[in-house]
């Protein structure tokens, strides 16, 4: 008869550093700071807890309550408790990150499975019910948990960027003469682009959303780094907007000298976060490239022109 042998000391580390991966993305997801003490103490509790299930005398800590009661304790070592409602928002995003591992587990587990193992691990009960029978490999189950941990945590952090850009999203409407243009914009607090003499500020716009209005050829010319070409290349006919015309100094990602060809507008009009702004002392540059690779903006905000209260936007403004 072969004899089982346990390992606790390898099953204590591997829960040990589970439960210190489960607590820190917790942290990550509530943005919590903890100190590294508290989450080292609260991970030793749980690997503890699972140790003593090969105490024969110990296994009425195995229920429901005892269970529930542990995640309570191991999240006060970890997090303190603030306030119910903060204890109450640790607990729900700690349960959703080990449901997410668990259920990863297991979805990974049957992938894999051909349809004989599926087969095999289902039973029926004397009183007829059907049950299923799993079975995971320690191993397993460990690199299975890094892996479905780490993606949990890729699609948290595209959706924490996509939720954290959507509120700095807005619509934009410039007006030059009887044109408009209308487009989605990216409110970048970092960009302070202005016209050094007047100290205008510069909002960024794809050339393409022009190309009705500019001569032939302008927005590769302008992707190919040439604005100043494109002035002293212009016939006085050429162009209806000449006068409006601005050669903005900027320094580049390489932080050398360059140009960019800028437009001044009659008007510009932002909606943003429930208000509209307007401006008249502002300039459009010109982008020959694309400012979203997703298409999800195509003007870049200079922050100062949202600055101020600016006036409650109400739906008869939005459809104007």
């Amino acid at each position: 008869m072969r004899s089982l042998v346990v390992y606790i000391d390898l099953i204590f580390l591997a829960n040990l550093l589970i439960d210190g991966i489960l607590l820190a993305l917790t942290a990550w997801m509530r943005r919590i700071k903890p100190t590294w003490w508290r989450l080292i103490l609260s991970s030793v509790t749980g690997a503890l807890y699972v140790v003593m299930m090969f105490v024969p005398q110990l296994s009425f800590l195995y229920t429901f309550l005892i269970k529930f009661g542990l995640s309570l304790i191991m999240l006060w070592i970890a997090f303190g408790f603030v306030s119910l409602q903060s204890y109450i928002r640790n607990l729900t995003a700690f349960y959703m990150v080990n449901f997410a591992a668990a259920g990863g587990i297991i979805g990974v587990h049957y992938l894999i499975q051909n349809s004989g193992d599926v087969f095999r691990g289902i039973w029926y009960t004397t009183s007829g019910g059907l049950s299923f029978e799993l079975k995971v490999g320690f191993w397993f189950a460990c690199i299975t948990f890094f892996v479905v941990v780490f993606a949990f945590k890729a699609v948290q952090t595209s959706k924490r960027s996509i939720d954290q850009r959507q509120t700095l999203l807005g619509n934009v409407t410039v007006w030059i003469g009887d044109a408009s243009i209308t487009c989605t914009g990216l409110l970048d607090t970092g960009n302070q682009l202005c016209d050094p003499l007047t100290r205008t500020p510069v909002m960024v716009m794809e050339a393409a959303l022009w190309d009705d209005y500019l001569p032939s050829g302008w927005s590769q010319r302008l992707l190919d780094g040439e604005p100043d070409r494109l002035i002293m290349d212009l016939m006085p006919e050429e162009f209806l907007w000449q006068d409006r015309l601005r050669l903005v100094p900027y320094r580049g990602v390489n932080r050398g000298a360059a140009f960019m060809l800028a437009l001044k507008p009659d008007l510009v009009k932002i909606e943003l976060d429930g208000k509209l702004y307007e401006s008249t002392k502002v300039l459009i540059g010109l982008d020959g490239g694309t400012l979203s690779g997703d298409k999800a903006y195509r003007a870049i905000i200079h922050p100062s022109l949202t600055e101020g209260e600016g006036m409650p936007l109400h739906r008869s403004d939005a459809a104007s």
